[in-house]
């Protein structure tokens, strides 16, 4: 195919033209171009030569014009803008492949289970579903992924790092998804909400736990006795039951305990902690079920 040098501004692409001699051949490829200086951009592709450095950091590249493209990293500058949402991007390209998420446009096609997505790069990271391909291994434990993120946020359990940090509580997490559900305490925001009973949730996994109370589903089951329980948690504390395991101790009397509830009833007899009131005479209790039982003094019923 023969080619030439289109130049807009400072950047330079090559562009097939026909109907042209063929004067200069590429060695490596057999390409033919109608300029000598066509031909040396080609030829910096077989050698791998990338003349055009960046001051900043010293990534190098082949063209000047991806080097420029390059530079608005460090410069922060983004002229290219959304006419949608006003959003800016330091390409253009950005601001075409952002824009689907306003015209709703999913171009890239799966060709194995026909699900759609707006950018290439996602259909491509999709495309390892069906492959198995997990080409970003760990250099510690070498367990792979598929997705370059999922790598890095596995290598911060190894380094312990906790990148992501509560500004309000300090709380540190390796996960930016960990610590948008934790500042949902905070802020009180409950944005998933059950369309059975209109309840809301701060967690969509909480959502979907909770309905099991409407379709009274119970998928978590007890191999000893077969009872069943809506929470895995239910199940686990239950099992400790046949287990007799106690992994909780009071670090004042040594005491041990199943759950992590029954500890924290327990310390309410060290503190001396009264959470529980009779919402008649306001008398308050350190365990939950005795106000029910003082409530026989009022309503004068025998409890047996």
């Amino acid at each position: 195919m023969l080619f030439t040098l289109i130049f807009q501004g400072n950047l330079n692409e090559l562009q097939p033209i026909h109907g042209e001699d063929r004067q200069y051949s590429c060695n490596e490829g057999g390409e033919s171009f109608s300029q000598q200086i066509i031909l040396r951009a080609h030829q910096d592709i077989h050698s791998g030569e990338k003349a055009y450095c960046c001051d900043v950091c010293n990534k190098s590249f082949r063209k000047q014009s991806h080097l420029k493209t390059h530079q608005s990293i460090h410069s922060g500058e983004k002229p290219f803008c959304c006419d949608v949402c006003n959003k800016s991007f330091s390409q253009q390209s950005h601001v075409k492949t952002h824009q689907r998420i306003h015209s709703g446009e999913t171009p890239f096609y799966c060709d194995v289970c026909n699900k759609s997505f707006s950018e290439q790069s996602t259909l491509k990271i999709h495309r390892r579903i069906h492959s198995g391909q997990k080409p970003f291994s760990c250099d510690v434990c070498n367990k792979s992924f598929s997705v370059v993120s999922n790598l890095k946020t596995h290598q911060c359990i190894h380094s312990g790092e906790k990148p992501f940090s509560c500004d309000v509580s300090n709380i540190c997490f390796r996960k930016q998804g960990h610590l948008k559900k934790h500042q949902r305490i905070h802020s009180g925001e409950k944005p998933f909400c059950c369309d059975v009973c209109n309840k809301s949730f701060s967690q969509q996994s909480h959502v979907k736990t909770h309905q099991r109370i409407h379709s009274g589903e119970k998928p978590f089951s007890c191999d000893v006795c077969y009872n069943c329980f809506r929470k895995q948690g239910h199940l686990k504390k239950h099992q400790r039951r046949h287990s007799r395991e106690k992994p909780f101790c009071s670090d004042i009397c040594k005491n041990l305990f199943i759950s992590k509830d029954d500890l924290k009833r327990h310390m309410h007899i060290h503190s001396g902690e009264k959470l529980f009131s009779c919402d008649v005479c306001k008398k308050s209790f350190i365990s939950k079920s005795d106000p029910k039982r003082h409530m026989y003094i009022h309503s004068r019923e025998k409890p047996f």
